[in-house]
């Protein structure tokens, strides 16, 4: 019997793991985090701390179902207006239901991998004086996460409560800090987001009653350690503004400016940290 080069081993076990990763049938990941702010849109839908929880499960690395879900930590966060909460300290706020296609296909060595998501959400929120605010939304991702920039568009559309439409454009750079490429063992992406919304999103969000345009510019930067194959502690920075619309601007400025005089300006410092779980 001929015994296999070592080489030759080393390269079988990485086809069959391949292999094996291909026909995965189910997957799952999960993650728990705090953001330091509940921003939406780029503008305070809570001044203090919430916990982020949510998972999902995969299969035939087509369709997932999963759900998020939002938990309000102190008194005086929930969310003012019609579409508010009420005092929620310590109870969840919102949840999440969604299920979705995604998938990655190989376009070749100039564009790399092109990645489509396509999901639906039912978003549940806490009952507050006999108030029914749940909406519902439909949303579009495509990126192309190979290219230097890895840009990634988001489409939203809101189907419930405003029917408005918000379209995001984000642009980043991931570098590795230790390790090489995917495998890094830690890494930081910073990145640039601007948003643009319709009339009826910025009328939705009280920003504007009469015309849409250029919403929230957001510069973040994302430090991933990966701690495990399964396990990655992130955590991240941001600021958000309202830079090239100055009607929209000053909505902002009266949206956050409603949870007190020192909140009275349009943009937003915020951060957060989580741990996130793949199986």
């Amino acid at each position: 019997k001929t015994e296999t080069p070592e080489p030759a081993k080393a390269e079988l076990a990485e086809e069959e793991k391949g292999e094996e990763e291909e026909d995965s049938l189910v997957s799952a990941e999960a993650y728990f985090g705090v953001d330091s702010k509940y921003i939406t849109y780029g503008v305070m839908d809570g001044k203090d701390p919430i916990v982020r929880m949510n998972g999902y499960v995969t299969f035939l690395d087509w369709w997932y179902i999963g759900a998020e879900v939002l938990f309000d930590l102190t008194k005086g966060n929930g969310k003012r207006g019609p579409y508010g909460w009420g005092n929620r300290a310590g109870k969840y706020t919102t949840i999440d239901a969604q299920t979705g296609l995604a998938h990655e296909w190989k376009l070749g060595e100039t564009l790399g991998t092109l990645s489509i998501d396509v999901y639906y959400t039912y978003e549940y929120v806490a009952r507050h004086k006999g108030t029914m605010n749940d909406t519902q939304y439909l949303d579009f991702e495509i990126k192309l996460k190979d290219l230097w920039f890895e840009p990634r568009l988001w489409f939203e559309r809101d189907l419930m409560a405003d029917d408005g439409t918000y379209v995001n454009l984000e642009v980043g750079h991931t570098f590795p800090l230790i390790g090489d490429g995917e495998d890094a063992t830690l890494a930081f992406k910073p990145s640039f987001a601007q948003g643009w919304g319709n009339t009826l999103r910025t009328r939705g969000y009280g920003l504007s009653d009469d015309h849409g345009g250029l919403m929230d510019a957001t510069i973040k930067g994302e430090l991933v350690w990966a701690v495990c194959d399964h396990v990655k502690v992130k955590a991240y920075i941001a600021y958000c503004d309202y830079w090239f619309d100055r009607k929209l601007r000053d909505g902002a400025r009266a949206y956050n400016g409603a949870w007190g005089g020192s909140n009275d300006h349009s943009w937003n410092f915020y951060g957060g940290v989580g741990v996130a779980l793949s199986f």
